[in-house]
């Protein structure tokens, strides 16, 4: 039996309920399927960014009202952000002067919390548990061969993640170790010496570089802990990042007062990160991707959630002109592609160049020292955080120069 829908998504993470949301709200038939069956865990930080919150408010103001009652989740009010030398410079997350919070929330509650909002719209189906096992291409429409049976639409969403199906059989993408991360992620309780906003910990260790190891709080005593690194250098140096991350929590002066009564509640969970530090297709025939499945993570913070969100939204809406136009093909679609990078390639670009620097940990503990020392440049971290003209600046070659030669101000 073949079921039909007007949009078929393909993944029910951030980026798949976005779209999801959007397209319900118009009206159009969607089948949302999915492998797992929620809630279920997704290994990740966990950590929500200011521009996650942003991205629910411009959702639609329910999602966002629900989530303020969603619990448990912790509220953080900022980063710290350790240099290899050990010093560490605390940035809160402030915007024109406002303070603003961002959240720590499992996956596991998140991404349901996102599912159960599609109750709202009648003409989107859920189906959990759903497999895709083929896909076909015509004319008229593109099928998705399931667990769950047979799925046809004018046109399909590919919101499934760093390994997805869809990305794979309709464009032959494969995984690029320069743009991409290695994860891995420990659920623990009992971690101690959390600062008092529950800011979220940043720790560049010379080994490990570019990447980090980050240490979360999350509500009722426990802590997401983790640790990422670009693939190309952990196969070049072949680096058990496994050994890396227990040898620092356990050895290292930093941690093993923190974590002398700790506890992991988990073995050791490894993922990985597509990195938005190249442009790639993002479209074709009767199809686009979206979130992960486009590559569209941080290159420096890892952080995914905001733009899967973000080009949820923009795929939906693309799917509506779509239907306007009665025009489903990769020239059309293209559009989408451009829309996509028109919005995010400042920043991308940016980041692939801040997770350069990082290769240096002298320049890493320079900055970090002088911005302890200046208020300026503690400044500037600051408004680099929600503003890109400002973040522009600390990949400048002028920055460092003024850095070295520039007179702090102390005042």
């Amino acid at each position: 039996m073949e079921n039909k829908f007007d949009v078929i998504i393909a993944g029910a993470g951030p980026a798949g309920t976005a779209t999801a949301i959007v397209l319900g709200k118009a009206g159009l038939s969607v089948a949302l399927l999915d492998k797992a069956t929620f809630p279920r865990d997704k290994t990740c930080g966990d950590a929500l960014s200011v521009d996650v919150i942003n991205q629910l408010k411009v959702l639609t103001p329910s999602v966002f009202d629900n989530f303020q009652d969603l619990s448990p989740k912790t509220s953080s009010y900022g980063v710290q952000i350790f240099a290899p030398d050990g010093r560490h410079v605390d940035i809160p997350f402030i915007y024109k002067k406002e303070k603003r919070c961002g959240y720590i929330c499992t996956r596991w509650n998140f991404d349901n919390f996102l599912v159960q909002q599609l109750r709202e719209f009648s003409s989107v189906k859920f189906y959990q548990n759903c497999e895709v096992t083929g896909i076909q291409k015509d004319q008229n429409k593109i099928q998705l061969n399931t667990t769950h049976g047979y799925f046809s639409a004018p046109i399909v969403v590919g919101a499934d993640g760093a390994h997805s199906v869809i990305a794979k059989r309709l464009m032959n993408a494969k995984p690029d170790k320069e743009h991409s991360s290695a994860g891995l992620r420990v659920y623990y309780e009992g971690v101690t010496g959390f600062h008092q906003e529950n800011f979220i910990e940043l720790h560049f260790f010379e080994e490990v570089l570019p990447g980090y190891l980050w240490i979360f709080p999350l509500p009722d005593g426990k802590a997401n802990v983790g640790i990422g690194m670009l693939s190309s250098t952990v196969s070049k140096k072949k680096i058990n990042l496994k050994d890396s991350l227990n040898k620092l929590l356990t050895t290292h002066p930093k941690f093993s007062e923190r974590f002398k009564n700790a506890k992991p509640l988990e073995t050791i969970k490894g993922y990985g990160l597509p990195l938005g530090s190249k442009k790639r297709p993002l479209s074709g025939d009767r199809f686009l991707l979206t979130g992960d499945a486009a590559s569209l993570i941080d290159p420096f913070s890892g952080e995914g959630i905001a733009n899967a969100i973000r080009s949820g939204r923009i795929a939906a809406n693309h799917i509506l002109e779509c239907f306007q136009k009665n025009d489903f093909t990769k020239s059309f679609n293209e559009r989408y592609d451009k829309e996509i990078y028109n919005r995010l390639w400042k920043e991308l670009k940016l980041s692939r160049t801040l997770q350069q620097l990082c290769k240096y940990p002298s320049l890493f503990n320079f900055v970090v020292k002088k911005a302890n020392q200046s208020k300026q440049v503690h400044q500037l971290l600051i408004d680099s955080l929600a503003h890109i003209d400002k973040k522009k600046s600390l990949v400048h070659p002028a920055f460092y120069y003024r850095l070295l030669f520039g007179r702090n101000s102390q005042h």
